[in-house]
């Protein structure tokens, strides 16, 4: 919620934070947060870390929405992946790459 313009709202079993579009959910059990990545970014970070960061296993993963062990990342990782999350949740139209 500290990233400027965030809302927090329902979305099916999650929460939701967006901007102008939603960039990262939370599971109820507050153990995983998905994020929207682009799926470079996805690739990149699944790769190094992939105890913490995998796809998910559906079209969206495909598009870059990632999930993230949130028993297993440390603050400064998770600060790092949010931001980038954000971004891509702010921008007036989405990154192609």
């Amino acid at each position: 919620m500290g990233l400027e313009g965030t809302t927090e709202n329902a979305h099916f079993d999650r929460a939701a934070f967006k901007v102008a579009r939603i960039y990262a959910t939370l599971s109820g059990d507050g153990t995983s947060l998905n994020l929207k990545l682009m799926p470079d970014e996805q690739e990149f970070r699944v790769m190094m870390a992939p105890a913490i960061f995998s796809p998910l296993p559906n079209a969206w993963g495909r598009q870059g929405w990632t999930i993230v062990n949130l028993k297993a990342v440390g603050t400064a990782e998770l600060g790092e992946a949010l931001k980038t999350a954000w971004e891509h949740g702010r921008a007036k139209t989405p990154r192609k790459r």
